[in-house]
C-alpha cells in the first residue's frame, strides 16, 4: 500500500494561502534553522539568526519556522513580537537607537528624544520616508556618565547628544548612504 501523501499547512489555516517566500528570504530562514534546530529552545537563535542574515525576521517567515520546530505560528508570533529587539520589516540604511535609561533620562534624553521623533517624522520603531532611517529605543548603551546618549547603527556611540547634535549626527547619516 502506498503511503498517503500529506499536505503540511504552514499558514494556519482558515483557506488562506500564506504568501510564498523569495527564494533567498527561504533560503536564510533554512539556514537559520538548520543551523540551530536541535539546540534546547532553538526559536530563539533561529530568529536571532534570522535578523542577523536579513536585518528583519518577515511576518511571512514565521509559518515556516513554526512548521519546522513544530510549533504553531501563535507561538513563533508571540515570541517576536514580545521582544522589541525584533524587528517585522527591513529597517533603514541606517539603525539611531536613543538610550532611554534612568541615567539619559536624567541628563535630558526625553527631550532628545521629543525632538528626534519630530525631526524625522516618525516614532520608534519606524523608518523614515526616504528608507535612510530607523529609529529605536534602547534601554542602555553603557555611556551613563555622558548621557543622553545614542548609537548609530552597531558601532557609533554618541554621548552628551543635544538636539543639534543629533541633527548633525542624522545629517552625516544620510549623506553617507
Amino acid at each position: 500500500m502506498k503511503p498517503a501523501k500529506i499536505n503540511v499547512v504552514v499558514n494556519g489555516g482558515g483557506g488562506r494561502k500564506a504568501p510564498a517566500l523569495s527564494a533567498p528570504i527561504q533560503a536564510a530562514v533554512m539556514q537559520a534553522i538548520d543551523t540551530h534546530r536541535d539546540l534546547p529552545g532553538a526559536l530563539m537563535p533561529i530568529l536571532h539568526a534570522v535578523q542577523d542574515a536579513l536585518g528583519y525576521v518577515p511576518p511571512d517567515s514565521l509559518a515556516l519556522i513554526a512548521h519546522e520546530l513544530n510549533m504553531t505560528r501563535a507561538e513563533v508570533h508571540g515570541v517576536v513580537s514580545f521582544y522589541h529587539d525584533f524587528r517585522a520589516t527591513p529597517p533603514g540604511r541606517h539603525v539611531v537607537r536613543i538610550c532611554r535609561a534612568e541615567a539619559c533620562q536624567a541628563l535630558g534624553a526625553r527631550a532628545l528624544e521629543v525632538h528626534a521623533k519630530k525631526t524625522l517624522g516618525i516614532d520608534f520603531h519606524e523608518t523614515t520616508s526616504d528608507g535612510a532611517i530607523t529609529l529605536e529605543a534602547v534601554y542602555c548603551l553603557g555611556n551613563c556618565g555622558c548621557g543622553p546618549s545614542l548609537l548609530i547603527d552597531a558601532d557609533e556611540i554618541h554621548g552628551r547628544v543635544t538636539p543639534a547634535a543629533f541633527d548633525a549626527l542624522v545629517k552625516t547619516a544620510r549623506a553617507a548612504t
